[in-house]
């Protein structure tokens, strides 16, 4: 029975894994050609701006990450009823689908509308050069537009996840992330003597890549699951009185989850522009980093996300049990083998980030941190995909709110006991950090067996 259930999580997992490997190398291919650009701003501006960039679109977007989680808890648990009692399986997927792709175009709309006074109040929380200023609000504006594609594509993922096909998801994802890489260094850097648009360049790849993939996941979607939307109509997706009220409950403690997570993140990077534009470049470097572990993690989450829901929607108590602890085997695997690689490779990979010897001098100090938190970071990623193929949305959110008040409560009880400028200030950026996924992590420990749990008949 466990060789069968860990080959059913890798079958889930590793697909997952390979599309994430890209993930990281996104950042770091925008990253690098933001660090090697020629220009009178310098390469520490650049890479300010990427990460003050990349802030704004965190604070942006990650409130809209329950598009993700919800349609994939929903659709997880779908598909486990629909293997008990096989009645209603394509229809009740099909209509979490297309209630998920309502949603994201919905407040896509909204994002667009709304670009200018948000872009205004986002930089209002940086500090940093006028060069960082304007360089960020020039990749803002460009990368906006692909809003539409962007929330589209998180209710697809997690609509692929649901049904437990992580490949259409891998696949998607290797689009986005492909297209993204080839056409940052093309219209960034240039090529054949073009000299291509510089910084504007990596925005413009993001916002191509974008579109790309969305159209991917709808042709996939349309030839693998032909007949899920078949005899669906517009009423099918408002659905009764009772299943709207209960799926906005859902997405609102998702939503409500989503900000904690998005003002831990862009705290993050709006307190380290109060460091000087080197601590901020060091900022968004080892975030790069720090995240690379979570990539791998990921994919035992995903697995976790999507059996935990089949098995709750097929009232399998025995397995549900047995397969959150072989997710947390395979997910502790993971972190020992990133403090290995940290260990090992530190030095080494910031200077795959910055040709610049001052920012990998400045970042070395850090690197400690990095061995810290893969432990406590996977089990805390490893927990949310637990909790969000259960839909106990509840237990998440009120885990994030215990995050972030860690973060804060570390951070400025740091400032009271020493100055937080500098290296000093990276430090204890660092700690704050640490401390939001330890909190996530008791938290939700804590609280398993009475969350996560086969709801009674009705």
């Amino acid at each position: 029975m466990r060789s069968a259930l860990d080959k059913e999580i890798l079958r889930l997992a590793i697909p997952s894994i390979l599309a994430n490997l890209t993930v990281p190398l996104v950042g770091l291919v925008d990253t690098a050609v933001a660090g090697h650009l020629p220009g009178a701003a310098g390469s520490a501006a650049f890479l300010g701006a990427i990460s003050v960039g990349g802030m704004m679109f965190n604070l942006l977007y990650w409130n809209f990450g329950f598009l993700r989680t919800g349609t994939g808890g929903l659709t997880a648990q779908a598909f486990g009823r629909a293997k008990v009692t096989g009645e209603g399986a394509e229809r009740e997927c099909g209509r979490i689908l297309g209630r998920g792709l309502g949603l994201a175009l919905l407040f896509a709309a909204a994002v667009l509308l709304l670009q200018w006074p948000f872009a205004k109040l986002a930089l209002l929380l940086v500090s940093s050069s006028r060069d960082v200023v304007s360089l960020a609000r020039e990749y803002f504006f460009i990368r906006v537009w692909a809003a539409p594609a962007t929330l589209s594509l998180m209710a697809f993922r997690g609509w692929f996840i649901g049904m437990q096909d992580s490949r259409s998801s891998m696949w998607t994802d290797f689009v986005v992330n492909g297209v993204n890489i080839a056409a940052s260094i093309l219209l960034g850097l240039g090529a054949f003597g073009w000299p291509g648009l510089g910084f504007a360049g990596i925005a413009w790849g993001t916002v191509i890549a974008q579109y790309s993939g969305l159209a991917y996941a709808a042709i996939r979607t349309r030839r693998r699951y032909g007949n899920v939307f078949k005899g669906l109509e517009i009423k099918d997706f408002i659905g009764s009185k009772g299943e709207t009220r209960a799926f906005f409950s859902l997405n609102a403690d998702l939503f409500l989850r989503s900000l904690c997570m998005t003002l831990i993140y862009v705290g993050f990077t709006a307190l380290a522009t109060r460091l000087g534009d080197m601590m901020l470049a060091c900022s968004g470097i080892m975030m790069n980093l720090l995240m690379v572990f979570s990539y791998f993690t990921d994919g035992f989450a995903y697995a976790g996300e999507a059996l935990t829901g089949r098995f709750i929607g097929e009232r399998n108590e025995g397995m549900l049990r047995r397969e959150v602890k072989a997710v947390f085997v395979w997910s502790m695997g993971v972190a020992l083998f990133w403090v290995g690689i940290y260990i090992a490779a530190g030095t080494p990979l910031l200077r795959l980030m910055t040709s610049d010897p001052e920012v990998v001098q400045a970042c070395r100090q850090f690197l400690p941190w990095l061995i810290l938190m893969p432990p406590i970071g996977c089990a805390a990623f490893t927990w949310d995909g637990v909790y969000i193929g259960a839909t106990a949305s509840k237990g998440i959110r009120n885990a994030m709110f215990c995050a972030l008040a860690s973060f804060f409560a570390v951070w400025f009880a740091g400032k009271l006991l020493c100055p937080a400028q500098g290296a000093a200030g990276m430090h204890l950026l660092m700690g704050a950090y640490f401390a939001h996924l330890l909190a996530r992590t008791v938290w939700l420990s804590a609280r398993y067996r009475s969350d996560i749990r086969i709801p009674a008949a009705a």
